[in-house]
């Protein structure tokens, strides 16, 4: 954002909103193949909807048959889908139509390059400690803090899926104060919306804004804004792997590539460009060579090296576009091949990515800030 006063606003999902449901599957699925076989290669979506879940895709590694099932049923058990009365749960019946990566893509993956086309970018600013926009850093974490209540019990009457939506007023290009939360959360029908709101303002709400030196009054607060949702799920709104791409990477607050991450191998540059330019732009902000950064990739299908690779600064930088460059270089090869190496992708880490951000979590490697 390039204007000093202005409002933003981001949103976030539950865990168990229908396309992270989705998005879940699809990496659950990755890193099982990746858990057996670090060369492979998996490109997998999935659709849920009524009591019925379908994946399709394709795939190509050395493993022992996987039970493709069993994986989405210990995804959805496992997202609190236990119910038979929100018409969906683990129970509900599993199509699968998977088969074999075109050649025509593996041989390029095979020679070590990009297993698609595309452009990515990657965004970090000075705004929180995890060197993301405040936005969907607070969305995130509400939607993060509604799954923890309701999974530890503390909330019992919390039924899986929920968003977050929070607004955050700035002066002189700085986060202000927050000017409305948002929360959708289904609950129980013995439960009062009123009491559902009491209990999402003290045990949710606050506990998260004050963390990051925030306060907001109930008043600003708005909980399920129809008044009503008890039938939360598939069920209710379908769900697609790969819909959630803002709310997976900055909130709309920087620009995205053009791909999903989710259910991909990291061969797929949507993935592991998207998780290099992260790298960099959040190293370069963190060395103090700028205070907002955005870096620029893009590959085609085949491509060793990008086709594209260049920084913007936003004006902010405390050094020349020469020695952010140089810098960037020392960083980290951002050839396929670098990139897989060098935040060492190939292995079975992607299950965690795909709720609550893949951006801004320390526990992933390209979060991680290398010594200079």
């Amino acid at each position: 954002m390039s204007y000093k006063n202005h409002t933003f606003t981001s949103e976030s999902v539950c865990a168990g909103h229908p396309d992270k449901i989705c998005d879940q599957i699809s990496d659950a699925v990755v890193d099982a193949v990746l858990e057996q076989d670090k060369y492979g290669r998996v490109g997998v979506e999935t659709l849920a909807f009524h009591n019925r879940v379908v994946m399709v895709g394709e795939l190509t590694a050395k493993t022992k048959k996987l039970n493709f099932k069993k994986i989405a049923r210990d995804q959805i058990k496992r997202l609190g889908y236990v119910d038979s009365d929100l018409n969906f749960s683990y129970k509900s019946p599993i199509d699968v139509y998977i088969h074999a990566q075109s050649p025509e893509i593996a041989v390029g993956v095979a020679k070590k390059g990009a297993g698609d086309q595309g452009m990515m970018f990657g965004f970090a600013c000075k705004e929180t400690k995890e060197f993301m926009p405040l936005p969907i850093t607070l969305a995130h974490a509400l939607a993060k803090q509604i799954d923890k209540l309701r999974e530890e019990k503390i909330l019992p009457y919390l039924r899986p899926d929920g968003k977050t939506q929070v607004s955050v007023q700035y002066k002189n290009g700085k986060p202000y104060r927050v000017t409305s939360v948002v929360i959708a959360a289904p609950h129980r029908e013995s439960v009062s919306l009123d009491a559902v709101k009491n209990d999402i303002y003290k045990t949710i709400v606050c506990p998260v804004l004050e963390k990051y030196g925030f306060k907001i009054n109930k008043k600003d607060l708005v909980v399920n804004g129809t008044g009503v949702w008890h039938k939360s799920g598939p069920s209710s709104d379908a769900g697609l792997t790969g819909r959630k791409i803002i709310v997976d990477s900055y909130g709309g607050y920087a620009r995205v590539g053009g791909g999903c991450f989710s259910g991909k191998d990291p061969t797929k540059v949507d993935r592991s460009g998207a998780y290099a330019a992260r790298f960099l732009a959040k190293n370069i902000v963190a060395s103090s060579l700028a205070d907002k950064v955005e870096v620029r990739l893009a590959y085609f299908i085949g491509a060793k090296k990008p086709v594209m690779q260049d920084v913007e600064t936003f004006g902010t930088e405390k050094a020349s576009q020469r020695t952010i460059k140089d810098f960037m270089k020392k960083k980290l090869d951002t050839s396929v091949e670098g990139i897989l190496e060098g935040l060492n992708l190939r292995r079975p880490i992607y299950l965690s990515t795909a709720a609550y951000g893949h951006f801004g979590r320390p526990e992933f490697p390209w979060e991680k800030i290398k010594a200079a």
